[in-house]
């Protein structure tokens, strides 16, 4: 209750879910069908397992940041995303426009995690049971020093809103990543384009068998349509884009031993 609520200049809206190739397969054939042509291009991008952000820049500076929330309104953590290193207070460079949202994912890279965790044992306190909820437990702290030194970072994925001079953004989601790349906005350098199913599937083999490579959490591939264009056309559902869908990863499993059952009324 601590943080005051800030309404999205656009809503942060969720992404259907596929859980296999066939689902994959459906859901570019539909997509197809909605644009009207075969010869589309998909940007395939790492999904992080964090917390969806947004950040305002007026003028190159940053300011405001927000949570996604309920996709309609989020808690203002503005103090907090400053003390973040990869967040550039300020674009650098030229020609960005005078209003820009920029959503991404603020995330605990392992080696951040572990040194926490490792930390919070020597205290002989309960460590974080995995590096999502470490990075929205660093998040969401009263006292922005304590953010400042959990080793947070951050990956831009996508813009919101986009007013005023130099508003008109390339024609394709990864040029618009790029830009913001050359903006001094981190992405994430897994990103790739392609242009069929099969490089999609390929795409997200190749990631998932370097899961473990990773310097941080992902839980699967997020496939968006590339044109700007073709995505206005295909639309949205009430709370999803019809032009993008997360490829989950199967759940990891071990096995475990049940040690004890008590039973109580």
């Amino acid at each position: 209750k601590s943080f005051s609520q800030i309404t999205h200049l656009k809503p942060m809206l969720s992404l259907d879910n596929a859980f296999d190739d066939d689902e994959m397969s459906d859901f570019v054939r539909k997509l197809s069908e909605r644009v009207g042509r075969d010869d589309i291009a998909f940007c395939c991008e790492p999904k992080l397992d964090g917390l969806a952000v947004s950040l305002l820049y007026e003028n190159g500076l940053l300011m405001r940041a927000a949570t996604r929330g309920d996709g309609l309104v989020g808690e203002d953590i503005t103090s907090n995303v400053k003390t973040i290193a990869a967040i550039p207070l300020s674009l650098r460079g030229e020609n960005f426009p005078s209003t820009i949202e920029i959503r991404g994912e603020v995330f605990m890279p392992f080696n951040a995690f572990n040194r926490l965790n490792d930390t919070a044992i020597e205290h002989n306190e309960k460590p974080f049971a995995n590096p999502r909820n470490a990075a929205a437990g660093s998040l969401r702290q009263l006292d922005s020093k304590v953010t400042a030194n959990r080793g947070l970072s951050f990956y831009a994925y996508s813009t919101g809103v986009v007013t005023g001079e130099n508003s008109q953004l390339a024609p394709s989601h990864y040029a618009q990543l790029m830009q913001l790349k050359g903006w001094g906005v981190p992405v994430c350098p897994e990103i790739k384009l392609v242009n069929s199913t099969a490089s999609m599937l390929s795409y997200y083999q190749d990631i998932l068998s370097r899961r473990s490579e990773l310097p941080y959490e992902i839980d699967g591939v997020v496939n968006k349509l590339d044109e700007i264009e073709a995505q206005l056309k295909a639309g949205f559902v009430a709370k999803a884009p019809r032009w993008a869908i997360a490829y989950k990863f199967p759940a990891q499993e071990e096995m475990t031993t049940l040690l004890d059952v008590e039973y109580q009324v």
